[in-house]
């Protein structure tokens, strides 16, 4: 069995992959001013950084380390983290959290990290999901 990574490993890791840099200054592309790191429940690590792009296309940092995981058919998060360029842990957006749960449904069991010493449940970030919501209201 892999060995446990602590909250603070895992906050490292997405740290040192968060590093601002223009891709091109024509078309104002930026990568890594957020990195995320995230450990899967089989205990592998998978990392991705945001892009921001002008034409629309960019994405936040959680959903490259989750195509990552994918990309390696593993689907469930058992921890994650986000951490900005200059280091402060942040806590996932609206659409990464919903990504999050699209991707498998046990991704609300979770522990996102949200600050340092903080962590909480997927579910508790995401408590109205649209399909509950959906199911609900028939």
């Amino acid at each position: 069995m892999a060995k446990q990574i602590t909250d603070a490993e895992l906050i490292k890791r997405a740290k040192k992959v968060a590093k601002r840099k223009v891709i091109s200054k024509y078309f104002n592309i930026i990568s890594g001013e957020v990195g995320c790191a995230l450990v899967t429940d089989k205990g592998n690590v998978y990392l991705g950084v945001s892009i921001e792009a002008c034409c629309g296309m960019g994405f936040c940092a959680e959903p490259g380390a989750i195509a990552a995981m994918v990309t390696n058919r593993e689907y469930r998060i058992k921890r994650i983290v986000a951490v900005s360029s200059g280091g402060a842990v942040l806590p996932p957006c609206g659409r990464c959290r919903e990504f999050m749960y699209e991707i498998n449904e046990k991704n609300l069991d979770a522990d996102v990290i949200i600050g340092k010493n903080k962590t909480v449940k997927l579910r508790e970030l995401l408590p109205h999901t649209w399909q509950k919501c959906f199911k609900a209201s028939k």
